[in-house]
C-alpha cells in the first residue's frame, strides 16, 4: 500500500483541486490519502471532509507546536502503506496510477534504494521562461546529488519513502522550521540509495515564486541548505506561510 500524506495550513484554495484529482485517478484499493491539518483556521478541514469516503484526516493537537515537519510526522504516524508519500497541497500529480505504477517498479527494480523524488515544473498555465530556466538547474542539482554523488538531497514537494526508513530514522526533524526535506534525503542517502526520476513529473502552483521572486528563493534555499548541512539547524525560526 502507498500512503499519501498531505500536510495542510489553511490550504483551502487549494485542496479541493488536488484531493479530487487524486480520488479520481486512483483506486481505492493499494492506496490511502491523508490530510494531515495544522489546526488550519479556514476550511481545510471542511474540504477533506467531503472526501470521507477516500481521505482520512488528523489534526495536530491543540497546543502542539505547528509547523511543516509536525504535520508529515503525524499523518506519517496513522499511515499504513509500506511506502510514504509526502505531498504538498498545491501539487498536482499527472495520471497518478500511472505515475505510481513507474516508481513502484524502480522500487522493486532496485532493493537498495530508499526514497524517490521527481522533477518539479510549474503549471503549464501559469509557467514562464524563468520557471523553466530555473527548474530544468534545479531538478539537474538533485539529479548530480542524488543519482550520480549519492548524497541525497530533495525539495519538499514530493518525497516517496519506504516505511521502514522513515519510521527507522523517527520522521521529520521537528526541530527544523526549514531545510527538513533535504535533511531527511540526507539521512536517507546513509541507509542506502536516494533518487531523482526523470520519468515522471509533477506541477505545482509556484505561488511562493510569484510572491518573493526566484532571486530571493533561491537565496533563501542555499542560506537553509548549508545551515542544516554544516551547522545542523535552519537558517529561519520560522518559514513564512504564502496562500
Amino acid at each position: 500500500m502507498i500512503s499519501i500524506i498531505i500536510p495542510t495550513y489553511n490550504e483551502g484554495g487549494y485542496l479541493d483541486d488536488t484531493l479530487r484529482h487524486l480520488t479520481d485517478g486512483l483506486p481505492a484499493d493499494g492506496f490511502e490519502i491523508i490530510v494531515s491539518d495544522s489546526q488550519s483556521t479556514d476550511d481545510t478541514a471542511a474540504i477533506a471532509e467531503r472526501y470521507a469516503g477516500r481521505v482520512r484526516l488528523v489534526q495536530i493537537p491543540a497546543g502542539k507546536k505547528r509547523g511543516i515537519s509536525q504535520g508529515k510526522n503525524d499523518g506519517a504516524a496513522v499511515a499504513r502503506g509500506d511506502f510514504f508519500t509526502f505531498l504538498d497541497a498545491d501539487v498536482t500529480v499527472p495520471h497518478p496510477q500511472d505515475f505510481f505504477k513507474k516508481l513502484l517498479a524502480e522500487f522493486a527494480k532496485k532493493s537498495d534504494l530508499r526514497a524517490i523524488t521527481v522533477p518539479m515544473r510549474i503549471l503549464p498555465d501559469r509557467e514562464i521562461f524563468a520557471d523553466r530556466f530555473f527548474f530544468f538547474i534545479l531538478n539537474n542539482v538533485y539529479r548530480i546529488e542524488n543519482n550520480w554523488f549519492h548524497s541525497g538531497d530533495a525539495s519538499g514537494e514530493f518525497q516517496m519513502i519506504r516505511a521502514e526508513d522513515f519510521k527507522a530514522l523517527h520522521g521529520y526533524r521537528e526541530d527544523l522550521a526549514a531545510g527538513e526535506d533535504n535533511d531527511m534525503f540526507r539521512r536517507l542517502a546513509k541507509r542506502g540509495r536516494t533518487e531523482i526520476f526523470f520519468g515522471e513529473r509533477i506541477y505545482h502552483t509556484g505561488r511562493r515564486i510569484r510572491k518573493v521572486g526566484w532571486a530571493s528563493l533561491w537565496y533563501l534555499w542555499i542560506k537553509n541548505g548549508l545551515m542544516v548541512k554544516f551547522l545542523n539547524r535552519s537558517a529561519v525560526k520560522e518559514w513564512d506561510t504564502i496562500r
